[in-house]
């Protein structure tokens, strides 16, 4: 069994508000579930209403899969996500 887990930071220009950041935050994690089938969560930044940090992870029998599903989530929140911008993005393995 393969697991992947991507941590990602973004920023959130346009967020004025913990509540509009929420907002922002839930509609993402809700779309990476539905269209990549990852678990995906907040992890850092909770207080910081313009940054934060969330997780994916993947679960294969083959890394390569596994790498696909989540590089394509990153590619898809950069191109699909213009109101967020991704400042780093990083596959770790387990």
């Amino acid at each position: 069994m393969i697991i992947g887990a991507c941590v990602i930071e973004l920023r959130l220009p346009a967020a004025r508000s913990l509540k509009q950041k929420r907002g922002q935050l839930q509609s993402l994690l809700t779309r990476l579930r539905r269209e990549f089938n990852l678990a995906v969560a907040e992890i850092g930044h909770n207080d910081v209403w313009q940054s934060a940090q969330i997780a994916m992870v993947a679960v294969s029998n083959e890394r390569a899969a596994a790498e696909k599903a989540l590089r394509r989530a990153v590619l898809w929140i950069e191109k699909h996500r213009p109101d967020l911008d991704v400042v780093a993005a990083e596959i770790e393995w387990r």
